[in-house]
């Protein structure tokens, strides 16, 4: 029995944590149903109704199904889905449920429902009362209320399967609630079978029970003798109300069917925007015919699945289109790189049409250095994937034209400053010279990257970073600060985006540790790795998209000159010039001879100033560290012109000609070589041996 038209609920705004007392005077139990989280809470003498100790029930509504028969269940479920639907405010109906000692009894619920101010249902709150002494003054009011319930049983049918269908998103998902168990206790039959329309002829994409296939009919051509062909060409129904009908209608199939033991069979056309996308058909065991509203019931219910079908084939369509656009936008292929395995994956959200702007890019440089992208466009649309991809586009640009990291990030952000949109970026751009192991990183707004190591030991790098891009253009910051981190051989950089680490309920931090932890237990190989984070991401879901780099150095044996870097320094291009300076200051850093790293830079500097200013061309900078008797730091600095350097005294000003007695005083040894059509000053600085 259905109360759709009850009265309001006059519940105070706290309740239940003070309940009203009149309902625990009456002996009626309440109940708080927190749609969000799914939880029913119930107080102690709605337990007392629903006959169950405080310890037989968990807080979750599915538990109440040892006490409600499952049609009593489906009918509320229903009742509840349309009153959420349809914008009520309160429901009520009578429903039985089995005591412990087996006896059925009338139970009375009534629900006021509390929406947010979009509308949404937030929560339930309600009683229930045990409806027995109600009822039971008439026995016919009762057995007439079990013949009503058996009437509305049927119809409500097409309500649960609709509701249930609601959920699919794709093709097997509606196959998957139609075969389900209780699916097909919904409809009453045996088993089914559905094919789809597809260039003229009809494909079969389910059939039931397992073992029933009948051979030849995977793929039927719409003219033929079977019944799904049948009601797909006149795009009428069919129902078979005995053996011997399906027998004489449909000989070809019959015969393939007897061990089924099929007593009737209703055959629905699919049909959705006036044409047939396919058909299903009913088969019952314990049926002889079909009435009128039988059949009525029946077409509803292929109009239903006609409906939620052809939005699943929608969505994948959609799927499949977002998906490729989103590919697309990402490189082809990611280039072998000597000295280093490399590993990147891409996993979609679950946004049906929806597309991210995440990516990943790996950039190769000159002087055996490399560049490595990892960023994410704001929003989850086609104009994050076009920002995205033009972004991609100007970083690479950027990076290969030589610029500083630092550099290559705040022309990015001007960039999209720039663009027509009002869409912002978090992005890790991470320049590393696999001959040192030295990696330069600027991070703009991005989670910070991690290192593993080959023992499975994993951290997190703190890198200092700045505004997203975009953002730090619009407010005048794009000076963005620079981390040095040295990654030895065999070790792991993990570049990614926050899909693989945010979860819902935990904060940036744990999700950082979860990852960490689950990276520390992974497989040493990069890609085998990759393989294991992605699943990890699909197995937990979630809306946003996911992309990650991998790159593990490797050093195949130890060279000879021990490490190199090299740069490119123009004239009038003072970023190009704090570019070499800060190069010199990670290099000498990271090969551990921080104690002469002001000389180094000093003298570095001296000499690049020299070069630019009495060569008017540009120099070459180049690093190496010397391994023999003792380890030497060596600074070269090649310049066009094959005029010599001339030691002079300080002029009286003494602004200038101290550069080369700078030289002479900080360094262990320098000299000139003769390079073609130009020149190289060199310098050597004796470093203590790595500990």
């Amino acid at each position: 029995m259905v109360d759709r038209g009850a009265s309001a609920l006059s519940l105070p705004d706290d309740w239940p944590a003070h309940p009203d007392p009149i309902l625990a005077l009456n002996r009626m139990g309440s109940f708080d149903w927190d749609l969000d989280t799914g939880l029913f809470h119930m107080d102690a003498q709605a337990h007392e109704v629903f006959d169950l100790r405080p310890d037989e029930y968990d807080g979750h509504p599915a538990t109440l199904a040892i006490r409600v028969p499952p049609p009593e269940a489906y009918r509320l479920d229903g009742l509840v889905s349309q009153a959420m639907k349809d914008g009520s405010e309160n429901y009520g109906a009578y429903f039985r449920i089995r005591c412990r000692d087996g006896a059925l009894r009338w139970t009375h619920t009534q629900g006021y429902i509390r929406r947010d101010e979009t509308g949404r249902p937030r929560r339930i709150i309600g009683i229930v009362r045990d409806a027995t002494d109600e009822l039971a003054e008439s026995e016919e009011r009762r057995e007439q209320a079990a013949e009503d319930e058996a009437r509305r049983q049927q119809t409500n049918v097409v309500q649960l399967t609709t509701a249930a269908l609601a959920h699919a998103r794709t093709v097997q998902d509606v196959i998957d609630v139609l075969k389900d168990t209780h699916g097909l206790s919904n409809l009453g039959a045996t088993s089914l079978v559905m094919g789809l329309v597809e260039a003229g002829r009809i494909r079969l994409v389910a059939e039931g029970p397992v073992g029933s296939f009948v051979p030849g009919t995977l793929v039927t051509r719409i003219d033929e003798q079977y019944p799904m062909s049948e009601v797909v060409r006149t795009l009428s129904p069919r129902f078979i109300e005995s053996p011997e009908e399906f027998a004489d209608r449909y000989p070809v199939l019959w015969p393939h069917i007897t061990d089924l033991n099929i007593t009737a069979a209703a055959y629905l056309p699919l049909i959705a925007q006036a044409r047939p996308i396919g058909a299903i058909g009913l088969l019952y065991s314990d049926r002889g015919g079909f009435s009128t509203e039988d059949r009525n019931v029946l077409v509803a219910l292929g109009s239903s699945i006609a409906q939620s079908l052809q939005r699943a084939m929608f969505y994948e369509q959609e799927k499949d289109l977002a998906t490729g656009l989103q590919q697309a936008m990402l490189p082809r292929t990611i280039p072998s790189v000597p000295g280093a395995d490399i590993a990147v994956r891409y996993r979609s959200g679950s946004l049906g049409r929806d597309i991210g702007g995440d990516w990943y890019d790996l950039i190769p440089l000159p002087g055996g250095r490399v560049g490595a992208v990892i960023g994410d466009v704001q929003g989850h649309d086609t104009h994050a994937a076009a920002v995205m991809g033009q972004l991609r586009i100007v970083l690479r640009a950027y990076a290969a034209e030589g610029h500083t990291p630092a550099t290559v990030m705040a022309r990015a952000s001007v960039f999209l400053h720039e663009l027509d949109t009002d869409r912002f970026a978090t992005c890790l751009y991470a320049e590393a010279d696999l001959s040192t192991g030295v990696v330069q990183v600027v991070r703009a707004g991005h989670i910070d990257p991690l290192i593993r190591e080959p023992g499975g030991a994993c951290r997190r790098v703190p890198v200092e970073g700045g505004l997203p891009l975009g953002l730090s253009a619009e407010f005048g910051r794009l000076e963005y600060p620079v981390g040095t981190i040295e990654l030895d051989s065999d070790h792991t950089l993990l570049l990614c985006t926050d899909g693989l680490v945010e979860q819902p309920g935990a904060d940036l931090d744990d999700g950082m540790r979860t990852l960490t932890a689950l990276i520390a237990t992974g497989p040493d190989d990069v890609r085998d790795l990759a393989d294991r984070l992605i699943d990890v991401a699909e197995e937990r879901g979630g809306d946003d998209d996911v992309a990650l780099l991998l790159l593990r150095r490797r050093v195949l044996g130890a060279p000879q000159s021990g490490g190199r870097l090299q740069q490119h320094v123009a004239p009038g291009d003072p970023e190009a010039l704090t570019g070499a300076r800060h190069m010199i200051r990670a290099a000498v850093r990271a090969w551990g001879a921080v104690d002469r790293a002001d000389e180094v830079e000093l003298v570095a500097d001296e000499l690049i100033t020299n070069a630019l200013m009495h060569t008017e061309g540009s120099a070459i900078v180049t690093l190496r560290v010397l391994t023999g008797s003792e380890r030497r730091l060596r600074v070269e600095v090649e310049d066009s012109s094959s005029a010599l350097p001339r030691r002079r005294e300080a002029g009286e000003s003494g602004v200038s000609g101290r550069g080369l007695l700078l030289v002479d005083l900080l360094t262990d040894v320098w000299g000139v070589e003769a390079r073609g059509g130009g020149k190289a000053v060199w310098c050597e600085f004796v470093v203590p041996e790595r500990l």
